[in-house]
């Protein structure tokens, strides 16, 4: 197949919930700022997790919920058609929860970074929505210098010669190369590094789990057993990322991570790891959504997706719908003679990671975690 297909099939999955335009009933993606049935304007209300129609001028200062009349403004960031939430009226931001995080976006003086700045934000703001539904704290820097969040999107321009941005996380602040937004860039960096899945939604994911590293197992009581499930993260990361580029993954590392570059260093193994839960959870989301059940041909078994997986409490249920849905999304492409779209064997050892995960989520308890910041922060 066309592996730049696949590489922009996977960047376009619309792996979170069904939404609908609040006028027409109309079926709308998450991203949109019109509806195609009716004609409303739209935009994502973040306190109700929802896309909503407006009323009045597509002006960022005038619009209003039909249903409610509701006052709004959408963020400022609607100029660029890089963000279509909203904000009430009578707050004083100028920017979203989403977009109130960015520290630098790329100089739209050049007219092909605003087309890749928003595959960016497209993807940043789908991490959000995750974020928020886990019951995550999202706080920026701006709010918060040592433990808030905040992004640089920024380009290899102007950088000494042979030298490049990395995408990375240091202490909260995410750096994405804007490269990672071109399909051929992306899918020539997959091959070149040898990994089955890249994608702008996975790196956000990847760097995100860097962050929420600090904030739910350094210093806490999880650390033991992150130690044991993991390994033990204060072997040398310098010397380690050194050792796996020029040795590559040890043998039989499918058994013990979810992929090559976990078998890094304990830090890489909890981020890939960490990506792959998000993937699972948004992914039956969608399924969900969607009122899906799979039939597995042959063992007279039905799965049906019928809870929020949002809100399940057992990561066994939500691993049971997971084999089945991932068997079947395969199927499907390769009866259009594509490659598998979920390319990963997941192991007992990564399964006990991933419930690690779900449980720590499931536990974390925000206002502890934060709690110098005030309830009014969160």
């Amino acid at each position: 197949m066309n592996e730049q297909l696949l590489a922009g099939l996977l960047q376009r999955l619309p792996v979170m919930k069904l939404f609908k335009c609040t006028s027409c009933g109309q079926p709308v993606y998450f991203e949109n700022i019109f509806c195609e049935q009716c004609g409303s304007a739209l935009g994502f209300e973040p306190g109700l997790l929802q896309i909503v129609a407006l009323t009045g001028e597509r002006d960022p200062h005038f619009v209003k919920n039909k249903k409610s009349k509701k006052p709004y403004r959408y963020c400022s960031n609607y100029q660029y058609r890089v963000c279509n939430w909203l904000l009430q009226d009578m707050n004083e931001s100028i920017f979203c929860k989403a977009c109130e995080l960015n520290h630098t976006i790329p100089n739209l003086d050049n007219p092909e970074h605003l087309e890749k700045w928003k595959k960016i934000e497209d993807a940043k703001h789908r991490l959000i929505y995750s974020l928020v539904r886990m019951g995550l704290p999202v706080i920026s820097k701006t709010r918060d210098e040592r433990d808030g969040l905040a992004f640089d999107f920024v380009s290899d321009e102007n950088q000494p010669k042979n030298e490049i941005i990395r995408t990375g996380h240091n202490s909260g602040l995410i750096t994405i190369n804007i490269a990672e937004a071109d399909d051929i860039a992306r899918e020539m960096a997959r091959k070149s590094m040898q990994e089955v899945y890249r994608t702008l939604l996975g790196h956000f994911r990847h760097e995100i789990a860097h962050y929420y590293w600090d904030r739910l197992i350094a210093g806490s009581s999880n650390i033991e057993t992150f130690r044991n499930l993991f390994g033990d993260e204060r072997a040398d990361y310098t010397e380690a990322l050194k050792t796996h580029y020029v040795t590559g993954a040890p043998a039989g590392w499918n058994d013990h991570f979810i992929s090559a570059y976990a078998s890094t260093h304990p830090w890489e193994d909890w981020a890939e790891t960490w990506a792959h839960y998000m993937h699972i959870i948004d992914t039956l989301e969608t399924a969900y959504s969607f009122g899906m059940r799979i039939d597995m041909p042959g063992s007279g078994k039905t799965t049906r997706m019928n809870t929020d997986p949002y809100k399940e409490k057992e990561f066994d249920i939500i691993f049971n719908w997971w084999l089945p849905l991932t068997f079947a999304m395969n199927s499907l492409n390769r009866s259009m003679g594509l490659q598998d779209i979920y390319p990963f064997v997941i192991s007992p050892a990564v399964t006990q990671k991933l419930k690690f995960i779900h449980n720590v989520i499931a536990h974390a308890q925000p206002v502890k975690m934060w709690s110098r910041m005030g309830r009014e922060k969160m």
